[in-house]
């Protein structure tokens, strides 16, 4: 058994799908904008193997007050995984991404979050 897809919420899932890939770097792993179904993998997996993150739109009650009272509490709703979370956060930073704050260290390692703009935060979590 795998991972073979997971979702996110999103405001607007083609708005979402040009943030995630131009911005954040990931790949189309299926895009059909006539039914509004985008589907991003990570940069350069293969796509047989590689989970697809869908973004999923959030018009159903249920997600969306899902979505909206996790941004509303500051949570992050994924993370993603990254070698180095301070040259990330200043490569997104010089994109106009907004974090909550700059990088931290906890116990659980380095980390820092973002707002996508598309109704979630995203928490960078240094590999």
């Amino acid at each position: 058994m795998r991972l073979k897809m997971c979702s996110i919420h999103v405001k607007d899932p083609a708005a979402a799908h040009v943030f995630y890939t131009e911005t954040l770097g990931f790949e189309t792993l299926m895009a059909m904008p006539e039914y509004n179904l985008f589907i991003i993998k990570d940069p350069g997996a293969d796509n047989s193997s590689s989970p697809g993150l869908l973004l999923e739109p959030s018009d159903n009650p249920i997600a969306s007050n899902y979505m909206n009272a996790l941004h509303e509490s500051g949570l992050a709703a994924i993370t993603f995984g990254v070698p180095d979370v301070q040259t990330e956060y200043e490569r997104l930073l010089a994109a106009g991404v907004t974090f909550q704050c700059e990088p931290s260290e906890d116990p659980s390692g380095v980390s820092a979050v973002f707002d996508d703009g598309c109704g979630n935060f995203v928490q960078l979590h240094q590999d």
